[in-house]
């Protein structure tokens, strides 16, 4: 569109340069303020469009993923002996799917770090994988009033506290209302959980709510 540069105000040559040069040159937090400014008018457009579950509250999904680069190109991203990357973080509000926070680290940077970037909404689920368990860290969700819903790991020591009927035609196996018994855990954190077992494939998977 070489044409309508003059009209846009560019009296010379574009160099391929040019938009590396203001990004470099440019503060990043200009673009992740207006970033927020394109979600907060964009979600309440998607304000009344169903999930696929009855629930009135807010519904986000927290996960990463890893992008290759090239190492020689990105010496500074080095990731593993032979490989480069970055880690990109998002928590998706799954009513629009518009992601709600983004963050780009270092590829070695664990998942579970950016659950101290992330400020709960009171009433809110999180729905995250095995990656995101720290019970210090998800006791802050508990304490801000929101819930969490996390695959538990196989070393996770539980001791059943009550038993709650299940509909087993759904897939459940059982629900329980549970506390941690590991000593760390139970520190990091004391309240109960509830926690069912779900059948899927013939495959028995642990879930944890908080509650």
């Amino acid at each position: 569109m070489s044409g309508k540069l003059y009209h846009m105000g560019f009296r010379s040559r574009i160099a391929r340069s040019t938009l590396a040069d203001a990004n470099e040159a440019h503060d990043w937090r200009i673009f992740a303020d207006f970033a927020q400014h394109l979600i907060a008018t964009a979600r309440p457009l998607y304000a009344g469009d169903p999930m696929g579950v009855d629930l009135d509250a807010s519904l986000y999904a927290l996960d990463s993923t890893a992008i290759d680069l090239c190492l020689s190109l990105f010496p500074w991203a080095r990731f593993r002996r032979h490989k480069a990357a970055v880690k990109m973080h998002t928590l998706l509000d799954l009513r629009g799917n518009i992601p709600t926070f983004i963050g780009i680290t270092d590829g070695k940077v664990h998942d579970v770090n950016m659950l101290d970037e992330i400020l709960p909404e009171a009433g809110a689920f999180y729905v995250m994988d095995r990656g995101y368990v720290d019970f210090e860290r998800l006791y802050v969700f508990t304490l801000s009033a929101a819930f969490f819903v996390v695959r538990t790991k196989s070393n996770v020591l539980l001791q059943r506290r009550y038993s709650h009927p299940v509909d087993k035609t759904t897939g459940d196996r059982s629900d329980h209302t549970v506390i941690l018994t590991a000593i760390d855990s139970a520190n990091a954190y004391p309240g109960s959980v509830a926690a069912h077992q779900l059948s899927r494939r013939g495959n028995e998977n642990a879930i944890h709510v908080s509650h």
